[in-house]
């Protein structure tokens, strides 16, 4: 007799009610073992794996694109039906060497391109087969239609290569339509939440990055040695902000109803790239963290983010955000708050700029920085200083030993 199990919808986090069925790993019908990957989730915080509870047949109850409820049966699992042993991976015998010249001019053969069945020229023909192009989209300017040399050349010239036609961008007129995912509904909702619900101003400033630069080129050899991990310069500015946050709190606090809620710690969430869209996971009390701890912490957040296998937990709970533009060329942007947080700092690409240095003109690494803020919660005077007092410890990196003042007004008490 079948022993039948039916497997629930987990919650993937507090709150959350209902998920999306984003894709299925395996077919329908399909045998199993436990903890194999068997379906990809969407919630509103993140996209997660669906793992098998148990080694059977598995009949799925729903389809990509369904709306489930937490704890409602997604599939059943025949426990009576065994998955195969998986076989033990063993090396390929070595190919005899005499067979060899055989089995390769057959390679050969078959990367050949298929012969042109197009009105041309020889010519045209020999060309429309080298480059790999469609000769059905070359209009030919010869007698009845037929492709001449000159047509084949102003065809390749203006771009129409085989990468670009395989890619699907070979002149058609055609719309496709794609379902927003749930993590992608959620996120539009609470961006347009924040433009509507909160005051947010942005302030920017420009940062000459060459103490930085230098610094880390300095010393960037013996550092990986040491911690095993790169120095980068989102550690500088994590640490520089969490020092600046320690001098002006209310740009690490936020609004709830009527009340301003201060935090004595800085969780700062850092926005890196997935598959999936931009991913925000926190570093909790980045205030207490190395530079070393911060890069490892980092590292270790952006391959999960990369793989899919952020937590909830691990992206939510940020009192500060930092974005990095500058890693996709962006020169200046205003961000967006990251709710229920009250300010985000954005850094952007860094460019040789003229600057004006001690009265004379200099080329300098500068780096545009901006902070949106709040302005129902910061003060003008507050988010500038704040902005300010960044810039300060990345040019002047001693700083952020002795919380934002020089070596010699921390000497004399000052």
């Amino acid at each position: 007799m079948a022993d039948i199990l039916e497997m629930k919808m987990p919650s993937p986090g507090e709150s959350i009610t209902e998920v999306e069925v984003a894709q299925l790993l395996v077919e329908n019908g399909a045998v199993v073992d436990v903890d194999d990957p068997i379906a990809e989730i969407d919630s509103d915080k993140a996209t997660l794996e669906l793992n098998a509870e148990a080694a059977g047949k598995i009949e799925f109850l729903v389809e990509e694109g369904d709306t489930v409820e937490v704890g409602q049966v997604v599939c059943k699992i025949d426990t009576s039906v065994k998955p195969e042993p998986k076989a033990e991976s063993k090396e390929p015998s070595p190919e005899p060497e005499a067979e060899k010249p055989k089995t390769e001019p057959q390679a050969a053969a078959q990367a050949k391109p298929a012969a042109v069945d197009a009105k041309a020229t020889p010519v045209a023909k020999a060309m429309i087969q080298d480059s790999g192009a469609d000769a059905s989209r070359i209009k030919g300017s010869g007698s009845g239609g037929k492709i001449l040399k000159s047509d084949v050349e102003a065809y390749l010239a203006g771009g129409f290569n085989t990468a670009s036609e395989l890619s699907g961008w070979g002149g058609t007129r055609d719309e496709s339509r794609e379902k927003m995912s749930s993590l992608r509904r959620k996120i539009s909702t609470r961006l347009v939440s924040v433009k509507n619900e909160t005051a947010m101003l942005t302030t920017f400033n420009e940062v000459d990055m060459s103490f930085v630069m230098d610094l880390r080129k300095k010393y960037k050899e013996a550092f990986k040695e040491k911690h095993g991990v790169s120095l980068g310069f989102m550690s500088f500015f994590t640490k520089a902000v969490t020092e600046a946050l320690r001098l002006y709190p209310a740009v690490n606090a936020y609004i709830d109803g009527q009340e301003m809620v201060f935090h004595d710690y800085a969780d700062i969430g850092i926005a890196v790239s997935s598959p999936k869209g931009l991913m925000v996971p926190v570093l909790r009390n980045a205030e207490q963290m190395s530079l070393a701890e911060i890069e490892g912490d980092i590292k270790r957040l952006a391959i999960k983010a990369r793989d899919g296998k952020l937590s909830i937990e691990e992206m939510t709970g940020g009192t500060f955000t930092i974005t990095n533009g500058g890693v996709f060329g962006s020169m200046l942007s205003t961000p967006i708050i990251n709710p229920p947080q009250s300010a985000i700092l954005g850094m952007h690409n860094i460019v040789e700029r003229p600057i004006a240095v001690n009265g004379e003109v200099v080329i300098r690494p500068i780096m545009y920085v901006a902070l949106s803020y709040d302005h129902r919660i910061i003060d003008g005077k507050e988010s500038v200083s704040f902005l300010y007092k960044v810039k300060e410890m990345i040019e002047n990196p001693a700083w952020m030993l002795f919380g934002g003042k020089e070596p010699e007004q921390v000497l004399l008490g000052l």
